[in-house]
């Protein structure tokens, strides 16, 4: 292990991958387990050399049945691990809904708290990388909807390693969704050794005085880019969420105050999207301080397309600046 305080310079990917060989050295009851993490590597390599260092009983390759997954990681809980499940695409992860709903999530109020359910389920998700159907999902408001599970994306490497290692530590079931299109994408600095990033707590990514772009996952590298091209016009703050349950309201509501203005950007479909929660928190807790409608640029209401309209169906830099402008003009 690393000692700590040093950085390394990381991929997305490489920081998860770092977090997992940490966590896992860490506590002997954590174990990863999912469809090609051990000999392979996991199909984007974030579970890399987690069976060469562990063993096959701590880095498990699965049936491809997300379901079972789910259901043996319910029993491993019970038996007291910590278990890590990987759904290797987002999409994937609909046919252990049922367990995620009906179990993982309810067994601390079915117990009266007296059980623990350390669970983590990673996933990849999200667009840009011009995949197939049912690979480039936006499922988080599935996880968010539902009670007793919480629910983290990052957006940088070191929120990637720090985030999901508060997930593996967490005595609840924690749901990491890992934005795909930055697994190799992008670098940064991260810490060595123990890093933990506490969940339900945002992060402003750029100060700013005049408007506030609100994202998370892959859609808060856009909201910089924004925040770049509307620099000769107005001063943008960038807020990353990154922890969509517990939520950092309080972040949330000083950035609205800060500015006035605040346009919030998802890849998810626009109809009960996040989007729609954080705007109504707003309605009813900032109201005084807006200046103007809280704007938000979504995905559509259609399955996410096939890769030829993929572009067209993502938020993109032109959305997200005519919609700061026409805040910034209202």
């Amino acid at each position: 292990m690393f000692s700590e305080g040093r950085l390394a310079e990381l991929t997305l990917a490489e920081a998860l991958n770092d977090a997992l060989h940490v966590e896992l050295e860490r506590d002997e009851r954590t174990l990863v387990m999912g469809e090609d993490v051990g000999r392979a590597g996991g199909v984007f390599r974030v579970t890399a050399g987690l069976r060469d260092r562990f063993g096959p009983d701590r880095c498990v390759d699965t049936p491809l049945a997300e379901a079972g997954i789910m259901g043996t990681a319910v029993g491993l809980c019970m038996a007291g691990w910590r278990p890590v499940c990987e759904m290797q695409y987002d999409a994937f992860s609909y046919p252990g809904l049922d367990q995620l709903i009906t179990h993982v999530g309810r067994y601390r109020w079915r117990t009266g708290g007296r059980m623990e359910f350390p669970i983590t389920v990673r996933m990849p998700y999200g667009g840009g990388v011009k995949a197939p159907e049912l690979h480039e999902d936006s499922p988080e408001t599935y996880y968010v909807h539902t009670p007793g599970v919480k629910v983290a994306i990052p957006s940088t490497p070191a929120d990637a390693k720090g985030l999901l290692a508060a997930a593996i530590r967490d005595p609840d079931p924690v749901v990491v969704l890992e934005p795909k299109l930055h697994y190799r994408t992008m670098r940064g600095e991260v810490p060595e050794g123990e890093h933990v990033v506490p969940l339900g707590r945002a992060r402003v990514a750029r100060e700013g005085d005049d408007v506030t772009l609100v994202a998370y996952g892959s859609m808060v590298p856009l909201c910089e880019q924004a925040a770049d091209a509307l620099a000769g016009e107005a001063s943008v703050e960038v807020l990353d969420i990154r922890s969509l349950r517990p939520l950092d309201e309080d972040a949330l509501l000083a950035s609205a105050a800060k500015t006035g203005r605040v346009v919030i950007v998802q890849e998810a479909p626009r109809t009960l999207g996040f989007a729609a929660e954080l705007a109504a928190i707003l309605a009813e807790k900032a109201i005084l301080d807006l200046r103007g409608p809280v704007l938000r640029v979504t995905g559509y209401d259609v399955p996410f397309p096939f890769w030829k309209l993929e572009d067209y169906y993502l938020p993109s830099l032109e959305r997200v600046v005519d919609a700061a402008r026409r805040l910034l003009a209202f």
